[in-house]
């Protein structure tokens, strides 16, 4: 649409389903690439992407024309199958249902780059649970404990 202009940059976090430590290191660039392309054939800007064994956090300046609901619906799905077809892990592999997005003005965005590039050395202080959890407090966002990514059933 003639004359529409944005500045919308989202900060996605999703975990694998359970939690669980499925992300290994010998192929985590492999899908940071391949969610990275997802993301951009959607007209999105990639800022920063990283991982953990058990999630993933991406930063992106969102296209308006796709809701973020459809963009992560889109990332999670394709990533699941191509991991799944790329016989990564021994089990199927899924994401866990759901996802935080959080919203940051223009002046946050090295900010947050930083943040999601050092997330190694951030989990080493913190579980990624609560990080989490932390975040929802930071944006005041209302949860219900019943929700939070679940853990492995024993």
């Amino acid at each position: 649409m003639p004359n529409t202009y944005t500045q919308l940059y989202i900060h996605c976090v999703f975990a694998v389903k359970f939690r669980a430590a499925m992300l290994h290191d010998s192929w985590d660039d492999r899908l940071r690439l391949y969610i990275s392309a997802i993301v951009q054939n959607h007209h999105h800007k990639m800022l920063a992407i990283n991982n953990m064994p058990d999630h993933l956090h991406f930063f992106v300046g969102l296209n308006p024309n796709q809701s973020i609901s459809d963009m992560l619906r889109i990332v999670k799905s394709e990533s699941s199958v191509w991991i799944n077809d790329q016989n990564f892990t021994k089990n199927k592999f899924n994401w866990q249902d759901g996802y935080g997005a959080f919203s940051h003005s223009r002046s946050q965005v090295n900010k947050v780059v930083q943040y999601i590039h050092n997330q190694q050395e951030h989990h080493r202080k913190i579980t990624f649970l609560e990080e989490y959890v932390k975040m929802l407090k930071d944006f005041e966002i209302d949860y219900d404990e019943r929700y939070i990514f679940k853990l492995p059933i024993d």
